[in-house]
């Protein structure tokens, strides 16, 4: 059962213990991974701080942290919890059109990213988690994924050979790391630091803002700036939460979801521009010169096998997208 519900507070209790009017409110739960601190974090605190207040607090938002993705996403679909925000790693499981964002080198920078997320492209994409029992509501982001690892500076492709990197359940990730070499082994997020702890594997890829906030300086040596994908995230809701809103309402929620969209991307922008020193000063060795061409060239193989299973149109459109002038 949802745990979208209308509080079964009477006037006559309010009575008994105040003399004023109740004010029924309903509670939607959002779960999130990674700390309240943290890009992640700064999404549903956004939401719940702007749909409360244009809502006059009718709502209350309770946000809940839960490192395993997939069984977000699950308990979303089937109504346990409400709604969340989420990576897109283990979205494609539910949603397959989403692996056509996981495609290494896809995008060009941020702003390329952003805008096609944003665009009718990104627009289509979400629209079809409703066939899936889910509503995507919004695009948010973790940002470009590096790789870190325990054991040896990585310059090149070459250097990837044999090392076992945690991924995301996710085929694209997986496939592009078996390409170059490396051994992928697929866990949920909450298994990564005791993994990483106990050499069950080498080494893990991520943005830095997730590398910041969960302190993996502490478990991994050395970080090499890939870029080689961008990592998207999404807010997700069971569908039954937003169509049981009044209109104004959903006007307030999806007002709210802008405000958790653009707090995440302020956040990841920081983190970006602070995280290599802060890596750094941690004792992290940081290699931010990195030949994407040689990368690019070892992953040719992966990278025909993409353009004939997923949509070779869509790919087109994404590399060629360009701001409106």
């Amino acid at each position: 059962m949802s745990l979208f519900r209308r509080s079964a507070l009477m006037a006559g209790l309010a009575a008994l213990v105040g003399g004023a009017p109740a004010i029924a409110q309903t509670q939607i739960t959002i779960q999130h991974a990674l700390p309240p601190n943290s890009h992640t974090g700064a999404g549903p605190i956004a939401f719940k701080e702007t749909f409360e207040r244009l809502t006059n607090n009718r709502y209350r938002i309770v946000v809940q942290r839960n490192d395993n993705e997939r069984e977000m996403i699950e308990s979303v679909q089937i109504g346990t919890i409400d709604c969340t925000f989420t990576s897109t790693g283990p979205v494609g499981n539910f949603v397959p059109e989403v692996r056509i964002f996981d495609v290494p080198f896809l995008f060009r920078d941020t702003a390329h990213a952003r805008g096609v997320l944003d665009s009718e492209i990104g627009q289509q994409v979400l629209a079809r988690f409703n066939a899936r029992g889910l509503q995507g509501v919004i695009w948010t982001e973790n940002g470009f994924r590096h790789l870190t690892n325990s054991r040896r500076d990585v310059n090149t492709p070459a250097d990837m050979r044999g090392l076992k990197v945690r991924t995301m359940e996710n085929q694209v990730h997986m496939r592009a790391f078996s390409v170059l070499g490396a051994l992928p082994t697929p866990m949920a997020f909450s298994e990564l630091v005791p993994a990483l702890q106990q050499g069950t594997v080498d080494g893990q890829e991520n943005p830095i803002s997730v590398i910041v906030a969960n302190n993996l300086n502490q478990v991994q040596r050395y970080m090499t700036l890939t870029n080689h994908v961008y990592s998207p995230a999404v807010m997700i809701c069971n569908p039954s939460v937003v169509r049981r809103l009044p209109a104004a309402d959903q006007a307030h929620f999806m007002a709210a979801a802008r405000d958790a969209q653009t707090a995440n991307r302020a956040r990841v922008s920081a983190d970006d521009a602070s995280g290599v020193a802060e890596l750094r000063r941690r004792g992290m060795t940081v290699i931010t010169e990195v030949n994407t061409a040689a990368f690019q060239d070892a992953l040719a193989p992966a990278f025909a096998e993409w353009e004939r299973t997923l949509d070779a149109a869509t790919l087109r459109r994404i590399r060629d997208w360009r701001p409106a002038q």
